[in-house]
């Protein structure tokens, strides 16, 4: 093979022919790019996807304890303890002893923490609607539908 036919082979698109038959390969490249997207989407509020998530769920949840918040999230308790930190130190929620058991903490959001998740939650709309603008409503429910019950075998499975 001479040199300039070794560049052209070089220059060919990958094929991942193969990987695309692959649910899984799919749903992560997917994941990829909604990630992407979000990451930008999150920036000017400072939060990163799993900030956002658990102050959705904490104003959503007024009184929530950290085991239900970690629950909530499927990440181990000690992990959450930084994101937990993080936002109680920019002043979004509060940290306080539950009266029936002062070794757990229930967690509130302040004013401030409930208006930047509407407002977070509103740009994250916006995102989503974004990205599944070439998907009519019928296929978006169906996705989601999919994809909860992809989540739940593994689970089931797990």
């Amino acid at each position: 093979m001479t040199r300039h036919a070794q560049d052209n082979a070089g220059d060919r698109p990958v094929s991942d022919a193969t990987l695309r038959d692959l649910a899984g390969y799919n749903i992560r490249r997917a994941s990829n790019a909604v990630q992407a997207d979000l990451v930008r989407t999150l920036a000017p509020f400072e939060l990163r996807m799993i900030t956002y998530s658990a102050l959705v769920l904490i104003v959503d949840n007024p009184g929530l304890r950290q085991t239900q918040l970690a629950e909530a999230l499927a990440i181990e308790r000690s992990n959450l303890v930084v994101v937990i930190d993080d936002l109680e130190r920019r002043e979004l929620i509060g940290r306080n002893p539950m009266p029936t058991d002062r070794r757990a903490y229930a967690l509130t959001a302040t004013l401030a923490g409930t208006r930047l998740c509407r407002k977070a939650t509103r740009a994250v709309r916006a995102h989503e609607a974004r990205i599944l603008s070439l998907l009519s409503e019928e296929e978006r429910q169906v996705l989601a539908s999919t994809l909860r019950r992809i989540e739940q075998a593994a689970n089931d499975e797990g």
